[in-house]
């Protein structure tokens, strides 16, 4: 696909409720944020994909929950894609983006030419809420399934959190007027509307795989059913949205659902690293642990794996028997 560069509703995620149905919604569209995740690493084309999947649904569920702090979603995997971690990280002030980082974990000999899904093997998906200091982090965890990573998230939701949800996704390479090529995403997430806020009680236990249709009944099922109908009409670029606003795409699926509009939420690619965030986690290292990572030019390194920052820092400054100046 061509077309031109940023666009107004690039980068933002749209709150919508649909009343007739009772029903829960967001519209993400992706464009700098995968540049600003995906540059950090020469992934191959299929991680990159599974990667852009899973920062829009790290978007579209971020954006849903009460966070103080940090959401983070993460897929564990015996395939050729070992791990995809992602977080996304609240505004601390109303109005400013919230703040996502992504990245991957592969085998480069055992990806093949199969769909992107293939790459990922047995294993889970999780989602952890941590809302900071005083607080509890909350973990949910299920096995990975379907044909998507989006369908490991309606089944996460299913299962763990009784609440039914959908989503539609769309992601790809675009081309700039000029010829610059760049991954573009956009999506598309309902939810039937949670009886408890963020989540309502887990049930991690075992038992059958729940699906988002197992949990709706009566005049709910009936809501349910035909706003997947309509759903299920949406096209690829609608999603990615390079010509169709997010409100008209609403009005054009939803219309006839009373759509109910709130202020869209940008969002901007962000890491939180820092040298001192490096210290503290090499503060549970003795000096004997440090001087193995040290390297032959007398320094510890340490690169950050969602953003590429590169940190060389001292040996004697770092462990937990650092030395420490006079006076501290």
């Amino acid at each position: 696909m061509t077309f031109g560069s940023k666009i107004a509703w690039d980068d933002t995620v749209l709150p919508f409720q649909l009343d007739v149905s009772d029903m829960r919604g967001r519209i993400a569209r992706l464009d700098g944020v995968l540049d600003g995740i995906l540059k950090q690493h020469d992934y191959p084309a299929t991680v990159e994909a599974l990667v852009a999947e899973m920062a829009v649904l790290t978007a579209l569920i971020g954006q849903t929950i009460d966070l103080r702090w940090k959401l983070s979603l993460q897929v564990q995997s015996k395939g050729a894609v070992r791990m995809i971690a992602t977080d996304y990280y609240a505004p601390q002030v109303d109005g400013e983006p919230a703040q996502i980082r992504a990245y991957a974990s592969y085998d480069a000999d055992r990806l093949t030419d199969a769909v992107p899904i293939a790459q990922v093997g047995e294993g889970y998906f999780a989602i952890m809420i941590d809302q900071g200091k005083g607080t509890k982090p909350y973990q949910g965890i299920t096995a990975l399934t379907g044909e998507s990573l989006s369908n490991c998230a309606e089944a996460y939701f299913a299962q763990s959190e009784q609440l039914p949800t959908r989503f539609s996704l769309s992601f790809g390479k675009s081309t700039e007027a000029g010829g610059q090529e760049h991954w573009r995403a956009g999506g598309i997430m309902l939810q039937t509307l949670p009886k408890a806020s963020p989540f309502v009680a887990a049930n991690d236990g075992d038992g059958d795989q729940l699906k988002p249709a197992d949990l709706v009944s009566g005049e709910q099922e009936e809501n349910w059913n035909r706003v997947n109908v309509l759903l299920n009409t949406v096209e690829d670029l609608e999603l990615i949205g390079p010509s169709v606003p997010p409100i008209d795409l609403l009005v054009r699926l939803f219309h006839e659902e009373q759509p109910r509009v709130y202020d869209a939420q940008p969002v901007r690619f962000g890491c939180t690293c820092s040298e001192d965030r490096v210290r503290q986690s090499l503060s549970i290292y003795s000096a004997k642990d440090i001087a193995t990572m040290t390297t032959d030019d007398g320094d510890v390194t340490a690169d950050c794996q969602f953003c590429g920052a590169h940190y060389v820092l001292d040996p004697k400054s770092v462990g937990f028997e650092a030395e420490t100046p006079e006076g501290e």
